[in-house]
């Protein structure tokens, strides 16, 4: 009976651990992935559409890249930290994903919207919810650092 129970126990942490490298992984993977994408939308910005656009369209597609950047960094770190439960995780990663393309994707539209025949300005409110979806990644992960136990 303990070896049925011994063996149930090592499955059980063994199927969790695969889990939590699993989440860990999508976000490592995610987080290069949209620095892969940052680092070249940033390179085309700045040479490609620096004569294409105004300098105030220049302007918001670089921030919509920094912005990309900024939260590739953060999957990068998150998938590499053991501080975050793994609930946690999976909020974040989804609220992230969906942030960025929200309010970097609506940003690239807008800023070169001149030069496709798509008007981009109609999707212009989904800036702001991927800004607030951003905002509550950073909110919960600060919930989740203040229910860490201190060491003594």
């Amino acid at each position: 009976m303990s070896n049925f129970v011994i063996t149930n126990v090592i499955n059980t942490v063994a199927k969790l651990n695969e889990i939590h490298n699993y989440m860990n992984k999508k976000l490592l993977i995610t987080g290069a992935v949209f620095g892969i994408i940052g680092i070249i939308l940033g390179a085309f910005a700045a040479h490609g559409l620096k004569e294409l656009i105004s300098e105030a369209s220049l302007q918001s597609f670089e921030t919509g890249v920094r912005y990309q950047m900024y939260h590739a960094f953060l999957l990068l770190i998150l998938g590499s930290v053991p501080v975050i439960p793994e609930k946690a995780k999976k909020t974040i990663y989804i609220l992230l994903v969906v942030g960025v393309l929200f309010f970097s994707g609506s940003i690239y539209g807008l800023a070169t919207n001149t030069l496709t025949s798509v008007d981009f300005t109609k999707i212009a409110l989904i800036t702001p919810l991927g800004g607030l979806l951003l905002i509550m990644v950073w909110v919960i992960m600060l919930i989740n650092f203040l229910k860490l136990k201190a060491d003594n």
